[in-house]
């Protein structure tokens, strides 16, 4: 399948579970997909972006190591992504990849997800704390900087210094996130 054909195909997708599933299993089937879904959504300002994002984010929950090959290429490029559709999922991402680098059982991120690749992610993650985003990819972002602050010291004072200050502006679904991030840092 080219670039092309594939961009055409992700016309299909939509907001319903079962396209995006039929899609990451298409991707996960075909591992030589990746790099293009990857191309399509680091397309920021095209509208087919989030739906690749959508696909990408599907199939990372399924299968994370299938981005092992692409870790450069992702890590690289998250800052750039900025439709509020497409943020999401990258931070969703971005959470996948954390969560799997610290999980107690074994797996092949913690040996490839690199320094430089989780400093990409904490950039990433601090500026969707700071920047005025919906609440979902604020919420990845506090969870995957909790768990990368038990390794980087400067993080956890850093989020708690957002988080406090950011508390009283945002909505309740924030508050309740940041309730128990707070609550686990002073742990």
């Amino acid at each position: 399948m080219t670039k092309e054909d594939l961009y055409q195909e992700l016309n299909y997708v939509n907001h319903s579970r079962e396209k995006r599933l039929y899609y990451s299993n298409l991707v996960i089937d075909n591992p030589d997909l990746v790099p293009i879904l990857l191309d399509i959504l680091f397309m920021v300002n095209d509208k087919i972006s989030p739906r690749a994002a959508w696909v990408f984010e599907f199939m990372c929950g399924k299968d994370i190591e299938a981005v092992i090959p692409y870790l450069d290429s992702f890590t690289s490029s998250i800052h750039k992504v900025h439709l509020d559709s497409a943020v999401r999922p990258v931070a969703k991402v971005c959470e996948y990849l954390i969560t799997a680098y610290y999980a107690k059982t074994e797996n092949r991120i913690q040996s490839t997800l690199s320094p430089i690749h989780r400093e990409k992610i904490i950039e990433a993650c601090f500026d969707w704390m700071i920047n005025d985003e919906k609440i979902a990819p604020k919420a990845y972002a506090m969870n995957t900087l909790y768990l990368l602050g038990r390794e980087y010291d400067w993080i956890h004072p850093e989020l708690v210094m957002i988080l406090e200050r950011d508390y009283q502006m945002q909505s309740s679904g924030f508050k309740a996130r940041a309730r128990r991030i707070l609550k686990q840092i002073k742990k």
